[in-house]
This record gives structure tokens, sequence and C-alpha cells, in this order.
């Protein structure tokens, strides 16, 4: 009988982490203590038992509240130090699932407020990843991130926010919150910014909708990568698109059954992208609301759809391709998923 190796072992890259919800839940209620913030009960209550809340999103109501309970614990976040501090513990929780690149996704409108506007906001979250980076021996990087609820001209400002940052530790441009609001085309402008300055293109898409919507950031946005993208399962044709051209899915299980995209683990159709060909990074996207971080997506892959330790070796290596990390960081983590299956 084949041995069972430790997935928090096996090196790979982290392409689909939110900044606030990369958070610890006893940070978040440390940090609400230590600024006077009165969280949502719901969100309380989840923190103190470990158990993540109730959450479904699948209609208009149902996002609203895990948007709610994601801004009560973003307003948390205050000072410099409290960014360094969930930069910090971000890269310490990945190091130990065993992710050698990490690429965090923030939109730093959400912070401007509090530490001095937008430039400072980004500069500060900037620092802080290089510092931890240095410090941890994690490589980071940072993927600005523009909401579609707000106007496309929005996410132009941020775009060529991204370009000015590129050589500071900026790598991508991405677009999130629910993608049933806000057609794809509308911020085309932006993305084309992004990429004419050599930024991946890396938009939510096919998650809350269907294929249609992985189509649209294709289409319009020209993305590298997709933010989710198990939607593209519907649609053959699709899938052989995505895998013909290499376009990397961030695939976020545990999120997709909390989100009720999904009804159960083995309903997350993580087998037929795989067999189709399409290149797959596993996410965490949000473990402060959904339980779960990086190691555990694995552990999902081989519990609930037999992925073997050779699969989820594939799997690692694709999630490191489509990283924006430099050719020799590539190489020692793809010569370390070797190892790991060797071992």
């Amino acid at each position: 009988m084949e041995r069972v190796r430790d997935v928090s072992e096996l090196p790979k890259a982290h392409l689909h982490l939110h900044f606030t919800g990369s958070m610890r839940p006893s940070t978040v209620l440390e940090l609400a203590d230590k600024h006077g913030v009165r969280l949502p009960d719901a969100l309380t209550e989840a923190l103190v038992s470990g158990e993540p809340p109730r959450l479904r999103a699948t209609d208009e109501r149902g996002w609203f509240r895990f948007q709610r309970l994601y801004d009560a614990a973003r307003s948390c976040l205050r000072e410099p130090e409290d960014i360094q501090r969930l930069v910090r513990e971000a890269a310490e929780e990945d190091l130990r699932d065993g992710s050698g690149w990490l690429e965090i996704q923030v939109d730093p409108t959400s912070y401007a407020p509090r530490l001095g506007g937008l430039i400072p906001a980004l500069e500060v979250i900037l620092d802080a990843v290089e510092t931890t980076s240095r410090d941890t021996g994690l490589g980071m990087r940072v993927l600005v991130a523009a909401n579609r609820m707000k106007h496309p001209l929005d996410a132009r400002t941020l775009a060529r926010l991204a370009v000015r940052y590129a050589d500071r530790g900026v790598v991508g441009f991405g677009l999130s919150n629910d993608e049933r609001r806000g057609m794809a085309r509308d911020f085309d402008r932006a993305f084309a910014i992004a990429r004419e300055a050599g930024l991946l293109s890396a938009p939510h898409g096919g998650e809350l909708t269907g294929p249609s919507s992985v189509r649209d950031c294709l289409d319009d946005l020209g993305a590298n990568r997709l933010g989710h993208g198990v939607r593209a399962a519907e649609d053959p044709r699709l899938l052989r698109r995505l895998a013909d051209r290499g376009v990397t899915c961030e695939v976020c299980p545990a999120s997709n059954v909390a989100l009720g995209v999904y009804e159960k683990p083995e309903d997350v159709p993580l087998r037929t992208l795989f067999e189709a060909g399409v290149p797959m990074a596993l996410g965490a996207d949000d473990p402060l609301l959904f339980g779960s971080r990086l190691a555990a997506q694995y552990e999902i892959a081989r519990q609930h759809h037999g992925f073997t330790d050779a699969e989820l070796a594939e799997v690692a290596r694709q999630s490191v391709r489509g990283s924006a990390a430099p050719e020799d960081v590539k190489e020692k983590l793809l010569a370390g998923v070797d190892g790991w299956l060797l071992s």
C-alpha cells in the first residue's frame, strides 16, 4: 500500500488569498478589542467557537451578509502595525502549509481612509510584504484588485496605481466582489492598462455565475488566470479553450461549498478540470470566514476526489507555473515537488 504523504510538506504556490480574509480569528478579536470595534454577533460567535459562520451567497441577500461580515473584520485594520501583523501571520500560515510563494490580493481603496489615502495605504501594504518576505523567506507579491461594485473609472485609477508600483511588488491586476454585478467589459480599459505594463490579468469569474462569466473574462479582460473559474466545467468547449490557452483557474473548494456554489466538497468539479487539462492552483480564498487554509484544499482533492499523491504533485506544479514567481524560484519549488514525491 502506497504511503500517504503529508500535503503540508508539498511545495506549492498560493495564488488566491484575499487580504482581510487571510487573518487569524484570534487576530480579529484582538484588533477589535484594541480599537474598540463592535463586531456583529454572528462573526464574534464564529471566531470564538472556531466554527465558520453559516454563509450562502447564491442570492444577493446571502452575498450581502457575507460582505457585511468581511467588512466588519476589515474595519479592525486601522494602523500600519495591524497591516504588518496581518501580512506576517498570513506568511506564517502559508509556510506551515508548504507554500513557497504567495500572491495576496488586496483592494487598497478599502484601507485608504484609515491609512492616509490610496497611495499611503498601498505603500504600507507593500512595505509589510517586502519586510515579511525578507524575514520569513516566503516569496510574496501583491495582486491589486478592483471592486466590480464600483465605477469602472475607479478601476482605471487602481490599474494605473498597480502599474506604478510594479517594481515594488505588484504583479497582477484583479476584479473581485459579486460577479453578478457589473459587466466585465465595463472594466476592459483598466485591464488593458495593467496588461500593457506587463501585469497579470486575474479577474474573478465563473463562480456565482456560469460559463458565460468565464468567457467574458477571457474575451473582454484578457485573463491569464481566473479567480475560481469552476463553472467552466459546465461547458466542454470552454474547458478546451482554457486548456489550450493554459489559463490557470484559482480553485477554492472550501469557499465554493461555504458560499453554496456546490452542496458538498465532492461536487466541486476538481476532477473535471484536471482531466480536461485545465491548469489549477488551489487556494484558500478567505480562511477567516471559510475555516480552512491552503493545505486543507489539497486534502479535499485527496479525500473527496481521489487525487493520488502524483496528481496532487501535478496540481502543485501547476500552481507554481501559473504564478508570477521568478524562474529561479519556480525551479526551486518544482524540484521540491519532485523531492516530495520521492520521499
